[in-house]
């Protein structure tokens, strides 16, 4: 029979991979080559969550790449609308929460946005054969 110590040790070992992350994603919609992107990154701590954490991250390399948590979402991710706004600006929208999003300035951040989308909608992130991808708008 083995020590407690190193039963406790086991069973530790044996459930670790129950409690790592069930959803850690991310990808991009690549503006200008792989050099100016926007990129969604979702990550789920534990299995039991409900919601997953996201983030926003506008690259525009080498003068911007900065993280910026938005609104957690479900499991099912909630399809994310991206809309062209303006010189480097981006309507990102998902649910009920919308944000601009420049990669002149590095910056994400909510907008209260009761009218239209601002611009055409260049394409959506959404689950695409059990990951996350881009789907460009008409596709």
């Amino acid at each position: 029979m083995l020590p407690t110590s190193l039963r406790n040790l086991c069973a530790v070992l044996a459930l670790t991979p129950m409690l790592m992350a069930c959803e850690n994603g991310a990808t991009a919609y690549m503006i200008e080559g792989s050099q100016h992107a926007l990129i969604l990154v979702r990550e789920q701590p534990y299995f039991w969550d409900k919601t997953v954490n996201q983030a926003l991250i506008p690259s525009r390399l080498p003068n911007c790449q900065r993280r910026v948590a938005i609104h957690p979402d479900r499991t099912d991710l909630t399809p994310v609308e991206v809309f062209e706004a303006g010189d480097r600006l981006w309507g990102v929208h998902q649910g009920k929460y919308w944000y601009l999003v420049s990669t002149e300035k590095c910056a994400v951040q909510d907008w209260d946005n009761a009218g239209a989308a601002p611009g055409p909608l260049v394409g959506t992130f959404r689950q695409k054969d059990g990951t996350i991808a881009f789907v460009p708008a008409g596709q």
